[in-house]
């Protein structure tokens, strides 16, 4: 895992990088698959964002607050949630929902923790290196750490990182694509019980 600063304070409890997940061809693969998609621009209480994303498995509607299935997972996402899946110790079925999302030129996304309806995220970075920020409220301030994602690489977030620390990616000029998977939490199991 790389920091701005050496200095710095070890990364987050529950924050695990790994890199090269993928190979070069596999990356372009998934691009190109992700392009096919029908993306739609990010929707947030009425504002439309510059990235433009499609879900699996798993919606959340940030206008409604409504939380529900949507379309399955398709075939060709499977052996990308099974590898996600090893890297993060869990069973492949347990990541049930998955986010596609191309970043345009100009676009990030703000600070945020992902909603409690989810547990563990295991995000895939694609195509350029992007910076994930963290940030965690602290008396006067925030504690801060800066984490490269290189282009094929996949995170972890859990425990802590998950659960006490924001996270964001700056706008970027040059397009950058993820696939996020999630795990619903006990919240979200719940709401599923209903």
């Amino acid at each position: 895992m790389l920091q701005d600063d050496l200095f710095a304070p070890p990364l987050a409890s529950g924050l695990r990088l790994q890199p090269e997940l993928v190979t070069p061809e596999a990356e372009r693969a998934l691009i190109a698959r992700i392009d096919e998609v029908e993306l739609t621009p990010f929707r947030f209480q009425g504002w439309l964002g510059k990235r433009v994303t499609a879900s699996f498995g798993w919606r959340y509607d940030f206008d409604s607050a409504d939380f529900g299935p949507t379309t399955p997972l398709p075939e060709w996402l499977l052996p990308v949630r099974a590898a996600a899946a090893g890297f993060a110790g869990l069973p492949a079925d347990d990541l049930v929902q998955a986010l596609l999302i191309r970043y345009d030129p100009g676009a990030g996304i703000g600070w945020h923790r992902d909603r409690p309806v989810f547990e563990h995220v295991v995000g895939i970075s694609l195509g350029v290196p992007a910076t994930l920020r963290f940030r965690r409220r602290k008396p006067g301030g925030f504690d801060r750490m800066n984490v490269l994602l290189p282009p094929r690489s996949i995170y972890h977030l859990s425990g802590e990182a998950r659960h006490l620390w924001e996270h964001s990616i700056a706008e970027m000029d040059v397009t950058r694509w993820s696939i996020t998977f999630r795990s619903l939490s006990a919240k979200g199991l719940a709401a599923l019980r209903r």
